[in-house]
């Protein structure tokens, strides 16, 4: 099954070249997005596997996008960028965050980002079913016990 990738970039020229490198490599763009409201809008839409997101655009910046996208949907982001200045990669420490590339974009750079992106991603997923399913089986047990006492008494 093809991954589908959401694409959050101000620049229509980068964007499509991002577009025509996903495609070639069997990967599916789902959408498109020129600010990070619009980008917002459409992961909450779309639900993709992966978004791409620049990270300084127009109305909200790439960062506070991801954030939101990150806190509400849990879908991971893979940041790209003209910028590789400290501050923005201490600003991109987010727990959605899977990745950071710096323009100009190859194929050759994307690719293999895009592949350990979206298998960080799923392990991540998996860590959290897994902490969900041993919280839930922990108060499973803390009820049995406290009933079991009440029945002891």
């Amino acid at each position: 099954m093809k991954k589908r990738i959401l694409i959050a970039e101000d620049e229509p020229i980068i964007r499509l070249d991002l577009k025509m490198m996903l495609r070639h490599n069997g990967y599916e763009v789902v959408g498109e997005a020129g600010d990070g409201d619009r980008a917002i809008e459409l992961a909450f839409k779309l639900k993709p596997d992966l978004v791409l997101m620049d990270i300084e655009m127009p109305k909200l910046n790439g960062l506070k996008a991801s954030e939101v996208i990150g806190r509400q949907l849990d879908i991971p982001v893979l940041l790209i960028t003209a910028y590789s200045q400290k501050e923005f990669i201490e600003k991109s420490r987010q727990d959605n965050i899977m990745g950071y590339l710096v323009k100009p974009i190859s194929e050759d750079s994307l690719i293999p980002a895009m592949i350990i992106a979206l298998q960080q991603a799923k392990k991540t997923q998996t860590l959290k079913q897994s902490l969900q399913l041993t919280q839930a089986k922990i108060q499973k047990r803390k009820m049995i016990e406290r009933t079991k006492g009440q029945l002891e008494k």
